[in-house]
Order: C-alpha cells, then structure tokens, then sequence
C-alpha cells in the first residue's frame, strides 16, 4: 500500500504568506516548529523573502547572507521543505558536520542538478532544527 505524498502548501500568487496565514495552514505543532526555524535563520543574521514562482506555482521562502542563497523553504502538509544547494568543491565540509548520517547518505546519493548537490530536509519536528541550525550555518560561513 502506498502513502500518498505531501501537498505543497501555498499554491494561491492571490494568498500572500503571513503569520496569520501560516497558524491557519499548519497544525499547531508545526507551526511552533517554523516559528523555531525562523527563529535561527533571525540569529545567525539571514534575511527571509516570500515569493509567488509562476515555474513551481507555489510560494517559496528564499533564505539569503547579502545575496548568496543559503536556503529555500517551501510548506507542505504536514511538512516544511528546505532546501539546500552545494557545489562539488563545498561538498566535503558538509559531510564533516556533525549531523544525522542519514542527510549524509542521502546526500552522497543525490545527483547534481546541473553544478549543484540538493540537501532536502523535510522538517516535522523541532528536534529536526539542530541539523538545520548546522547546515544553514555551514552555508552562510562559505564565501
């Protein structure tokens, strides 16, 4: 039997994400879960921007240091998406990171979208934010 997979969230360019919005769409738990995450993208100095992608049709929260990228968050049921990107060169300081094998193995998994190694997490719990926390640190740190 198969699970059937998450929807994305914020699909409506009419709907503009708000704190209000947010409650509406997310259970309680997750929702104090994305407000922890906002929370460390505040402290380590990251700027957040919600916008409508017409190519994905859905809202996206790109996460930058001045103007490198160090993240993309989208919302699904029950879920939140981040995305991270690294190239061939960044790759191994990842893997040096103290955080779950898992991403690690995953990640080693992954093939590159064009120069570039996605590390999805798919966030449902604040204990999850730990791992977070080091990666979005690592990628602000590079040059």
């Amino acid at each position: 039997m198969q699970t059937e997979a998450p929807k994305q969230l914020l699909k409506d360019p009419e709907q503009t994400p708000s704190a209000d919005l947010f409650k509406a769409i997310m259970s309680a738990q997750l929702y104090q879960t994305f407000e922890e995450q906002q929370a460390i993208l505040a402290e380590l100095g990251l700027a957040t921007e919600w916008r409508f992608y017409r190519d994905g049709k859905a809202w996206l929260c790109k996460v930058t240091r001045k103007k490198k990228t160090i993240v993309w968050i989208s919302l699904w049921e029950g879920l939140i998406k981040s995305g991270f990107y690294f190239t061939e060169k960044t790759s191994p300081g990842l893997l040096e990171l103290a955080i779950d094998e898992n991403i690690k193995s995953t990640f080693l998994a992954q093939k590159p979208i064009g120069k570039l190694i996605p590390v999805i997490l798919d966030i449902q719990e604040a204990d999850q934010l730990a791992d977070f926390k080091k990666i979005a640190a690592y990628k602000s740190s590079l040059k």
